[in-house]
C-alpha cells in the first residue's frame, strides 16, 4: 500500500474509535449542548421582546429578534462542541495511549487526524441539532437562497474545523482533562462577547474594539448575512481570513507537541 492509503487507512480507523467513543458516553456532548439551547430559549422567551425593542426601532418583535440571535448560538454551539475535543485528547493523553500509539506501526498524523474530523461531525451534528430546536421556535430562513444555504454550511464546517484545530492543541498542552477544559473555556466564552445577541454599534463604545477585532464576529455577521438573505459585506473575508489562520495556527500547534518526545 502506498502512504497516502495507509494514512487514509488508519486515519479511518481513528476516526471510528473516537465516534464510537463519543457514542458510548455522551453525557459531555449533551451537556455541552444544553448551554446554547438553553441560552436561545432564555434570550427569546424571557428577554426577547425587551432586546428586540432595544437593537430595533423601538417595536418588539420576537420573531426579528430570533432570527437575529440564531447564527450567534450555532457559532457557540460549534465552540461548546470543540471544548469536548480538548477533553477527549487531554484524556488519551492522560491514559497513556497516546504515547502506544506512538509505539505501533500507524501512520503518525492519524491520531489528531480522526480527533479533528470526528469533532467536526460532532459540531455539524450538534449544529443541526440546536437548528431543529431554533426551527420549532419559530426561527424561518426563507429569503436565503440554495447557494447561500450551501455557503453557509461550509462556513459552519470551516470554523469547525479551525476551532477543533486549536482545541486539540489546548487538549495535548494541558496536564488533565479539567484543565483542558478550562483551557478551552475560551471558545465558548468569545461568541458571548461578540454580535451573537446584540449589535455591535449598541455596545458602549469601550466594549466595541472587544467585540469587533474578534474571530467569530465577522464569522456570525456572514452567517447572518446568509441565513437571512442580506448583505455580509467585508465580513465574509474576515471570517474565511479568521478561519484559516486559526486553522493554520491549530495544526502547527498540535502536530508540534504531538511529535515532541514525552518527557
Amino acid at each position: 500500500m502506498s502512504s497516502l492509503s495507509l494514512a487514509v487507512r488508519d486515519s479511518s480507523t481513528m476516526l471510528r474509535r473516537n465516534l464510537l467513543h463519543a457514542r458510548r458516553y455522551p453525557s459531555l456532548t449533551l451537556n455541552l449542548l444544553l448551554t446554547p439551547v438553553m441560552l436561545l430559549l432564555l434570550f427569546v422567551y424571557v428577554f426577547g421582546d425587551v432586546m428586540a425593542a432595544g437593537i430595533g426601532d423601538g417595536g418588539a418583535d420576537r420573531s426579528a429578534y430570533l432570527a437575529y440571535l440564531v447564527p450567534g448560538i450555532l457559532m457557540l454551539t460549534i465552540g461548546g462542541t470543540t471544548i469536548g475535543s480538548a477533553v477527549s485528547v487531554s484524556n488519551d493523553m492522560a491514559e497513556g495511549i497516546i504515547a502506544r500509539f506512538r509505539t505501533m506501526a500507524i501512520h503518525r498524523g492519524s491520531v489528531l487526524v480522526g480527533h479533528v474530523v470526528g469533532s467536526v461531525i460532532q459540531c455539524v451534528m450538534s449544529v443541526v441539532l440546536v437548528g431543529a430546536v431554533a426551527v420549532a421556535i419559530g426561527f424561518r430562513s426563507t429569503d436565503a437562497t440554495a447557494l447561500e444555504w450551501l455557503l453557509a454550511v461550509g462556513l459552519l464546517t470551516l470554523v469547525s474545523l479551525a476551532l477543533t484545530w486549536i482545541a486539540v492543541g489546548m487538549g495535548l498542552s494541558s496536564p488533565n482533562a479539567e484543565a483542558a477544559s478550562n483551557n478551552a473555556l475560551p471558545l465558548m466564552v468569545l461568541p458571548l462577547l461578540s454580535s451573537a445577541f446584540v449589535p455591535v454599534d449598541a455596545m458602549p463604545g469601550w466594549f466595541q474594539p472587544v467585540a469587533e477585532y474578534q474571530p467569530f464576529t465577522p464569522a456570525i455577521e456572514t452567517l447572518r448575512g446568509l441565513l437571512l438573505g442580506t448583505g455580509i459585506g467585508h465580513n465574509g473575508w474576515l471570517a474565511v481570513l479568521w478561519c484559516l489562520g486559526l486553522a493554520v495556527l491549530g495544526y502547527v500547534w498540535s502536530t508540534s507537541l504531538f511529535d515532541r518526545d514525552p518527557k
